[in-house]
């Protein structure tokens, strides 16, 4: 981004109210822009951040046994490698002091305001600007970068007559410290990542556990074990090290990859070892066929613990393998008419993944809401540009998420388009903006629903959070990381329309994408029918 004086400090230190870009969230996503930006000489930037702290999902995650099930050594970012992670997979304190240092390493903290939630956003057709507003005041952006990540919003399932439990509830992303479950009969909601952890972590202090399980998840063994100090050094004093250690990690799963978006029936090896990792826990036949799933590994995602099932197996513990319904007091009534008694619920279900709450609070060109352009699916350019909302970008945006590699890889893949998408607005120069095409937008989705086809996810037999209300997948890329890193690697403006004060876009026929084409594996647009696999 050079030939612009971006060294003008943020806006909060300024005194303005005015910025270049305006970050929401402090996550991973939030501060590896934050960094990113920097590293790119623009320090006219701030990150919005509703909380007190940084840290996004690992900040408000502080359930017992929460854990990262991606190996560390993958799951940071490449410009800030730790030499000090104490085992292969590590616990959310030490995720959150990781990003912790990387806002103090990377200077970050004078552009962050905590405590600001964005309230709403709308785009200015006229100043070419986005106005904003937040629990601490307004500003206004010229550019938007939501990082505000899938994993946010707690979803907790509308059961009739829970507001008369006279118990504790709460989910696993609010965990409620202050109460005890110590000699508790705690009922456990919900079989996904965070249960399995939750389960084992507080089984052996409860009087009583209820899992309330409605599908069942493929699980395999955890293969976690400390770090050495030796391995420590080593990493500390031989970068080299440290990076093959990375890599060796990121190709394993690259590999992997084919099998979940191409060829699903060489998961049945992978599933036998699921398979048998339950049998050596479970003995009863009954709880077995229970918690075997209904469909192929891999189509909801395939969870890791050690734990989980040894902790089922425990006399205290009591499953059962049905939805809760509905609560009568202190008594919970499951699908299959069981009544369980309970003096706290907790719901480990998942989050407002597919229906972002912030896309109801973004309203671009037309008044029209993020929400309501969603309404039928979330589709985005390259998983980061809606068309209708200029010079807004989503992290983590649509078919952006992974079935089993690190999240981080995506983020620093679409941080580079980021960063390529503010150095077309220098050089383009003057007020400016780009907004997606619809056809660009279109064609790049109906490859990636083409290519989704023959997916696990979607051809698995299972309804996950994967799906959207209208059973389409806008969630998971359908390639590799390797693949995801190219396409974005910079901006194409022949898919944007440029966006100038008083004056309309860039008539369509300079750059649009034509009717019936599709994007590519390797990014280009092909016509439709040409196998682009």
């Amino acid at each position: 981004m050079a030939g612009r004086n971006h060294d003008q400090g943020s806006g909060r230190a300024q005194g303005r109210d005015h910025v270049r870009v305006a970050v929401i969230g402090s996550g991973f996503g939030g501060l590896g822009a934050a960094v990113r930006l920097r590293r790119a000489g623009l320090t006219d930037f701030t990150v919005l951040e509703r909380a007190d702290a940084v840290g996004g999902t690992w900040r408000d995650n502080t359930y017992p046994g929460c854990a990262c099930d991606v190996p560390s050594h993958l799951y940071s970012f490449s410009f800030a490698p730790n030499p000090e992670w104490p085992r292969n997979f590590s616990g959310q304190p030490h995720i959150r002091a990781y990003l912790e240092k990387v806002a103090d390493t990377f200077g970050l903290r004078p552009h962050i305001r905590f405590n600001s939630e964005v309230l709403s956003l709308r785009w200015d057709e006229g100043a070419l600007h986005w106005e904003i507003g937040t629990a601490t005041g307004r500003l206004t952006a010229d550019v938007v970068v939501s990082a505000t990540g899938p994993l946010s919003d707690p979803k907790i399932p509308e059961v009739p007559g829970l507001d008369s439990f006279p118990g504790k509830v709460f989910h696993s992303s609010r965990w409620d410290h202050d109460y005890d479950l110590r000699g508790k009969r705690v009922a456990m909601v919900g079989t996904g990542a965070s249960a399995i952890q939750i389960v084992p972590a507080i089984q052996p202090d409860v009087d009583r556990l209820t899992l309330f399980q409605r599908t069942p998840p493929w699980v395999l063994p955890r293969m976690d074990r400390q770090i050495s100090a030796l391995e420590r050094r080593l990493h500390a004093a031989l970068p080299a090290t440290r990076a093959l250690r990375r890599g060796m990690l990121w190709g394993l799963r690259e590999l992997q990859v084919s099998a979940f978006t191409k060829r699903p029936k060489q998961l049945g090896f992978i599933q036998s070892l699921a398979t048998s990792h339950m049998r050596k826990a479970i003995k009863d036949p009954v709880m077995r066929a229970q918690l075997t799933p209904d469909y192929r590994i891999g189509c909801k995602r395939i969870l890791l613990s050690s734990d989980y099932y040894p902790a089922l197996a425990q006399p205290n513990v009591g499953l059962v393998a049905s939805g809760l319904t509905e609560v009568r007091g202190s008594t919970l009534i499951a699908a299959d008419g069981s009544e369980t008694e309970a003096d706290a619920i907790v719901f480990g279900t998942g989050f407002r993944v597919t229906d972002m709450p912030i896309a109801e609070r973004v309203t671009g060109v037309g008044g029209r809401t993020l929400a309501e352009a969603w309404k039928d699916g979330m589709e985005a350019l390259r998983g980061a540009s809606a068309s209708g909302f200029p010079n807004f970008m989503t992290i983590i945006g649509p078919n952006t998420g992974l079935g089993n590699s690190s999240m981080i890889l995506i983020i620093e893949a679409q941080l580079n388009y980021m960063t390529d998408y503010l150095r077309q607005l220098d050089i383009l120069g003057g007020k400016v903006a780009l907004d997606a095409r619809p056809s660009s937008v279109r064609a790049w989705n109906r490859h990636i629903q083409e290519r989704m086809k023959r997916t696990v996810w979607n051809t698995g037999g299972c309804d996950s959070w994967y799906l959207d209300e209208n059973g389409r997948n806008t969630t998971v890329w359908p390639g590799t990381t390797g693949e995801f890193r190219r396409v974005t690697k910079q901006v194409d403006l022949a898919e944007y329309a440029v966006l100038r004060p008083g004056g309309g876009p860039v008539p369509a026929e300079e750059g649009a994408v034509a009717e019936g084409c599709e994007a590519a594996e390797d990014g280009s647009l092909v016509a439709a029918g040409e196998d682009a696999r």
